[in-house]
C-alpha cells in the first residue's frame, strides 16, 4: 500500500515569503532549497517528483513537508544541536587566562602573547584566542596618556575648557604652541608590489638630513584657522616675535586670550605682557598639554605633510608647510571639544576587574 503524504497549507503571507526565499541569491542555499520543496508540496506534487526535480532524496522532501506542516516557516530553520562537548569549560578557562595575565610573563618577554599563554595553561592557542577576542583583550595594542598631578588641575582645566566652550564676548581665543626640530629628511619614496600582490607605499631605509626648523602655530579657536611662523631657534625672543605677528592686526581694545602649555619660553614674559595689556595668558595644568587644541592640529599636520615625505632642503620643507596651511585654512572649521575622561587609576586595575 502506498503511503499518503501529509497535507499542508499556509497563509498568503507565508506563501509570499516562501516565493521570496525560493528566488533569493543572498539567503542560505539550504533555505532556498527547502522553500522550493514546500512550494512544490503546496502545488500538490508528490515527494518523489519534487526530489527528482531538485536532485535530492524523496525522504528529504518528506522531512521538510512534515516540518512545515507541524511548525510553519519556523520549521524550515535548523534546530539547535548540542555539538561536541567543550574540551575546556569556558568560564573556568576565562578565569585562568585572566589570572595568568596578571602574573609576570616568562623570562625574557616583556608581555604575554597567545602562544605563551596557551603553553603556560596547557591549552590550545585557539581556545586562548577565543576567550581573548570575547573579552576584548588585545595583548599587543598599547595606549598611553599623561596623568596630571598638578594640585590646581581642576581650576586650570576649567579655565581652559571654559574658553573653548564659551569664550568671552568679542574676545579672540588662540591656542598656541610650537613644534620643535622638524627635520628635512631626504629619502627615496614610491610604491612597491609586495609578495601578496598588494601595492603599498615604499620608503628607503636610509636618508639624508638637511637640517631642522621650528614651527610656531596659533589656532583661532572660533574659526579653526591657523597662523604659523618657522624659525631656526625656539627661544623666548622667537616666541615673542611670533606673538607680535599674530596680534598685530587685532585692535588694541580687543581682548586676546592665549592658551599655552608650561614650556619655559611661554613663562617669564611679564615685560611683553605689560606692553600688551589686552593679552591674557592661560596655562594648561602640568603634564596636560593635551588640553591645548593646537596639539590636535599638529597631529593633522604631521600625518598629512611630514609622514613619509622627502625634502631636499629646509626651503622645500618650509614651502610644503606653507602650502599645507594655505590649503587647510580654506576649509578650516573649529574643533569640537569632547575629550573623554581619563582615569590614571586604570593603570592599577587588574584585567579581571576591567572585564567584569
Amino acid at each position: 500500500m502506498s503511503r499518503i503524504a501529509v497535507g499542508i497549507n499556509c497563509t498568503a503571507d507565508d506563501k509570499k515569503e516562501l516565493e521570496r526565499l525560493s528566488k533569493s541569491r543572498t539567503d542560505e542555499s539550504r533555505m532556498v532549497e527547502r522553500a522550493k520543496i514546500v512550494l512544490g508540496c503546496l502545488a500538490g506534487r508528490r515527494n518523489d517528483e519534487i526530489a527528482s526535480e531538485l536532485g535530492i532524496q524523496a525522504a528529504t522532501a518528506g522531512v521538510w513537508r512534515k516540518r512545515f506542516a507541524a511548525e510553519g516557516l519556523a520549521g524550515l530553520r535548523d534546530r539547535s544541536r548540542p555539538g561536541k562537548p567543550p574540551v575546556y569549560p569556558a568560564q573556568e578557562l576565562r578565569q585562568r587566562i585572566l589570572k595568568q595575565l596578571e602574573a609576570p610573563p616568562p623570562a625574557g618577554l616583556a608581555s604575554w602573547d597567545g602562544g605563551t599563554l596557551a603553553k603556560a595553561l596547557e591549552v590550545s592557542d585557539d581556545a586562548v584566542w577565543r576567550i581573548l577576542r570575547k573579552e576584548g583583550i588585545q595583548l599587543r595594542r598599547l595606549r598611553s596618556w599623561c596623568v596630571s598631578t598638578d594640585p590646581e588641575f581642576a581650576a586650570k582645566a576649567a579655565d581652559v575648557i571654559g574658553l573653548y566652550l564659551s569664550r568671552p564676548q568679542n574676545a579672540l581665543v588662540l591656542s598656541v604652541d610650537e613644534k620643535p626640530s622638524i627635520q628635512a629628511l631626504e629619502r627615496k619614496t614610491g610604491h612597491v608590489c609586495t609578495s601578496s600582490g598588494k601595492i603599498v607605499r615604499g620608503m628607503k631605509s636610509t636618508y639624508r638630513r638637511h637640517g631642522t626648523i621650528n614651527l610656531f602655530a596659533a589656532l583661532n579657536v572660533a574659526t579653526g584657522t591657523i597662523r604659523t611662523k618657522t624659525t631656526e631657534t625656539k627661544k623666548r625672543p622667537d616666541f615673542q616675535a611670533f606673538m607680535d605677528d599674530v596680534i598685530k592686526d587685532v585692535p588694541a581694545d580687543q581682548e586676546i586670550h592665549v592658551i599655552l602649555d608650561n614650556y619655559c619660553t611661554h613663562k617669564k614674559n611679564h615685560d611683553w605682557l605689560a606692553k600688551h595689556p589686552n593679552v591674557h595668558f592661560h596655562f594648561t595644568p602640568t603634564s596636560a598639554s593635551w588640553l591645548n587644541q593646537v596639539e590636535i592640529w599638529f597631529g593633522i599636520f604631521s600625518r598629512k605633510t611630514l609622514s613619509g615625505a622627502s625634502f631636499v632642503s629646509i626651503e622645500q620643507l618650509v614651502q610644503a608647510i606653507e602650502a599645507f596651511i594655505a590649503a587647510y585654512n580654506q576649509s578650516a572649521s573649529p574643533f569640537v571639544w569632547r575629550k573623554r575622561e581619563v582615569k590614571g587609576a586604570q593603570l592599577r586595575n587588574t584585567i579581571a576587574n576591567l572585564c567584569n
